[in-house]
């Protein structure tokens, strides 16, 4: 029996999505109607859902978020603060569909860029898109217990995080009661590393419209000194660190590996299944060291739609540009980070 033609309908702005698996684990969490909310309510920006439907199913979706900066543009773009999502199908007439809408809204608003970004299934982006294919995540498929992991892991690196479990270290799993601490080490962390954060608020909002799928983690040396933090996303199986930083200072004493194998036994008590370690460059450090954990490495799909044409933008570290701009950040005085971090990061979605 041949299917009916697509038609896509776009949802209002307060309607409930109704979307069921495997949209909804494909999408992520970033096109929940919560992440949306988020979006809206701390940035103010304008939020496009769009479903494609055929024989009466949902068999896409499209979440788009229309970013309006002085410094980064006017543009569009699906998982707003983090790694991938909001861009999901289960046929190949359901994207075809959604790539024409996310092309018509984009002229329509006169935006530089679309971009899309969802797990690369290897397929290459039809014209006009193109890709940029810099970015992978990480996936740990969790067994029941973290003991099951420990195995799977390098000699030097069970070492490290031996090391780490006598160093005295402590974590702390909690909701809004661990929001300012966890605020005040992601946003020293992310200065050290020469980056923009979030005001509190974002976070604040984050975790009252995610309720308990949302965790913040806290790290403690032996004496009680504030060492790390992690904001920890549920969405079905999958567990997602959305941040996860150490001081500098106690980086030698590989904290860590501490925190990460903290979440990782927190999720196996959780019955979680996966865990998204989140996106790095390509050959970067940062990948380096995601993969001592014995992750997939699993690549990313970031397909631009140009209608001016020129190039992809360079919003990433290998940007001669933002490498300057890390070095001038990491010299500013924290209470000029505090006061711009926020207005800076709202534009790099």
């Amino acid at each position: 029996m041949t299917k009916t033609r697509v038609r896509i309908r776009q949802l209002e702005e307060n309607q409930p999505a109704a979307w069921k698996e495997p949209l909804v684990s494909s999408a992520a969490f970033t096109a929940l109607d919560s992440w949306s909310s988020l979006v809206r309510q701390t940035y103010g920006y304008a939020v496009h859902r769009f479903e494609a439907v055929q024989d009466d199913e949902v068999t896409g979706v499209l979440v788009l978020t229309h970013v309006r900066h002085p410094i980064f543009g006017n543009y569009l773009a699906t998982s707003p603060f983090g790694s991938y999502g909001g861009f999901a199908f289960t046929t190949a007439a359901a994207r075809t569909a959604l790539l024409d809408t996310a092309r018509r809204l984009s002229d329509e608003l006169r935006v530089e860029y679309c971009v899309l970004r969802f797990l690369d299934d290897g397929a290459a982006p039809p014209f006009p898109w193109v890709q940029q294919p810099i970015y992978s995540t990480y996936f740990i498929d969790l067994p029941r217990s973290a003991e099951e992991l420990w195995g799977r892991f390098g000699s030097q690196h069970r070492k490290h995080t031996r090391q780490a479990l006598r160093k005295g270290f402590q974590i702390q799993f909690g909701h809004l009661d661990l929001l300012d601490d966890a605020y005040e080490a992601l946003a020293r962390s992310m200065h050290e590393l020469g980056s923009p954060y979030h005001s509190k608020r974002y976070l604040r909002n984050m975790a009252t419209l995610l309720g308990s799928d949302l965790e913040f983690a806290v790290v403690r040396d032996a004496k009680g000194t504030l060492a790390g933090a992690a904001v920890l996303i549920y969405q079905g199986g999958t567990a997602s660190n959305l941040h996860a930083n150490i001081l500098r200072e106690f980086r030698a004493e590989y904290a860590g590996e501490f925190l990460y194998w903290s979440l990782l036994e927190r999720y196996c008590e959780k019955g979680m299944t996966v865990c998204d370690m989140g996106r790095s460059l390509n050959g970067s450090g940062n990948e380096t060291y995601k993969m001592k954990w014995r992750p997939r490495k699993a690549p990313l799909a970031y397909w631009y739609y140009l209608p001016r044409g020129g190039a992809v933008p360079e919003l990433n570290q290998k940007s001669a540009k933002f490498q300057l701009a890390i070095r001038v950040w990491k010299r500013l005085p924290s209470f000029v980070v505090r006061a711009l971090g926020s207005h800076l990061i709202r534009g790099i979605v």
